[in-house]
């Protein structure tokens, strides 16, 4: 196995293009487990822990763009007020061990449909930032999960940098796992107050082949919600929301939980996000007013 250790971002994207195949390394979480169990034995490792770039992120207005190499610890620390949802998101994974070398980059790479932070990036409208030698484009996170541990990356191109925009309302994140800690999701769900746009964002993860929004979800919260004359909701709208949510699955059986927990969990995991979400809200525009 060859071994690649390029120090810029121009030399990783030039190494990716030599070798198409070379599996890209950045914190090792996913990548060296499979290494370790045999699972994956690539022609070539691609290291980018050296390449500074992708350790930074930058304020552009009303968006953050995060290097694909910043660590989980980084974000809850730096990014907690701006991006709530991811940070909550970044919380759960792993150890702490695990969160000072994992990255919202490697989980993208992974694809997996478990991965703990694709709810929050469908749901807020991240972009995701792919280079290569040819230049640079961007894939929106609903065209970026393509197949269960699929993406929709040319064999030439990186990832680089996630955009999300700047939390301007509650958002929130939750997870249930058959443990308390360091657990891979049975079932995850992400959403999101947008009230500037009158909708709300929702999304699933660990329940279908890929992280999938929830959009008749979306779409009756869009016309339920009071924005201008806030009120609690009624349970009924709450009820229906996680009725929809969990029609968005597409689970399976497998060794976590099968496929009727994950619906009946991701229906619970919705009523209660969107109450805690509306509930601040709630809070935030009494404090205003």
């Amino acid at each position: 196995m060859e071994f690649l250790r390029p120090a810029t971002l121009a030399e990783a994207l030039a190494a990716k293009a030599g070798r198409p195949d070379a599996v890209p390394l950045a914190g090792g979480t996913d990548v060296m487990v499979e290494l370790n169990f045999d699972h994956r034995r690539p022609g070539a490792l691609l290291d980018l822990t050296r390449i500074s770039e992708l350790r930074e992120w930058t304020t552009d207005g009303p968006s953050i763009r995060l290097g694909a190499g910043v660590p989980y610890t980084r974000l809850i620390t730096e990014l907690g007020d701006r991006l709530p949802a991811l940070a909550m998101a970044s919380r759960t994974v792993g150890s702490p061990q695990i969160r000072n070398r994992g990255t919202v980059g490697g989980n993208l790479g992974a694809a997996s449909p478990a991965g703990d932070t694709h709810p929050v990036l469908l749901a807020t409208g991240a972009r995701v930032e792919a280079a290569s030698v040819r230049g640079t484009r961007m894939i929106d996170a609903g065209e970026f999960y393509v197949g269960v541990k699929k993406h929709s990356l040319e064999p030439d191109e990186l990832i680089v940098a996630v955009h999300l925009p700047v939390a301007t309302a509650p958002q929130q994140f939750a997870k249930v796992g058959t443990r308390n800690a360091m657990v891979i999701a049975v079932c995850s769900f992400a959403v999101v107050l947008d009230p500037e746009n009158r909708r709300a964002g929702a999304a699933i993860g660990s329940a279908a082949p890929t992280p999938r929004h929830a959009t008749d979800a979306e779409e009756f919260l869009a016309g339920e919600l009071p924005w201008d004359a806030p009120v609690p909701l009624r349970d009924s709208v709450k009820r229906r929301f996680g009725e929809l949510v969990a029609s968005a699955a597409a689970p399976i059986d497998d060794v976590r939980g099968t496929a009727e927990y994950r619906e009946h969990a991701l229906a619970v995991l919705a009523r209660r996000t969107l109450g805690w979400a509306w509930q601040d809200y709630l809070g935030s525009e009494r404090t205003c007013a």
